[in-house]
Formats: C-alpha cells, sequence, structure tokens
C-alpha cells in the first residue's frame, strides 16, 4: 500500500476519533475542506505546511499523523496468534499457569509450585 493511501486512512481515522467533520476539522487548521478531503481520499499529497495545519485542525502534534501503521485484517491477526498458539510448547504452558498463579496472590510465591511437582 502506497504512504500517500496509509496517511489518508490515518487522517480520516483520526478525525473520526475526535469528532469532527470535515469541515469543521479543516476550518479548525485554516485550510479548505476541498483539500482536506482529496488528501483523505488520497488524491492529493500534502506539505509539510499542511500536516502542520491538519494536525492543528485535530488537536493533535504532527507526528501523530505521520506515525504510519498498517491497517492489518481481523482473519489475519487471528491467523497469526493460532499459530503462535500452535508452537507453544509445555513448558511455556507451565510458566503461563505459573505467571497465572502468582498474580492471583503475589503474597504466596509457593503458589508458584504445580503441585504435582511437589515430589521433583
Amino acid at each position: 500500500m502506497k504512504h500517500r493511501t496509509l496517511f489518508a486512512q490515518r487522517v480520516r481515522k483520526l478525525r473520526k476519533a475526535a469528532k469532527l467533520s470535515l469541515e469543521n476539522a479543516a476550518e479548525r487548521g485554516n485550510i479548505t475542506g476541498n483539500f482536506w478531503g482529496d488528501v483523505e481520499r488520497g488524491n492529493k499529497v500534502p506539505s509539510l505546511d499542511t500536516i502542520v495545519a491538519m494536525a492543528k485542525g485535530l488537536a493533535l502534534p504532527p507526528s501523530t499523523l505521520l506515525l504510519l501503521e498498517r491497517e492489518e485484517d481481523p482473519r489475519d491477526i487471528r491467523k497469526r496468534i493460532d499459530s503462535l498458539l500452535t508452537k507453544s510448547n509445555r513448558s511455556n504452558l507451565k510458566w503461563f499457569t505459573a505467571l497465572s498463579r502468582f498474580s492471583s496472590n503475589p503474597e504466596s510465591p509457593d503458589r508458584l509450585l504445580d503441585p504435582s511437582d511437589a515430589g521433583a
């Protein structure tokens, strides 16, 4: 995906999260609503000055607009989680079980021990 598209998605997502209309955000940043819309659609590439103005319109630091993370499909995330769970081995499971026991009662370190391991 092109950086322009990622930027456009980021700006739209941040604007909607701020519950601002396109026109209100543009007015707050002192740029035209038409240009803001073109940026959100990926039709225009903003200059550095315009990025700063858009950030002002969203009441965010300009660097926030430039955090271009790739949006991931939830199905892809689920596949990666399933793969990691499949790869985990029995010792990892024991470690997580011990950690769970400890977190439920941190004052009792002996709770880290599995009763079946008591004789070992």
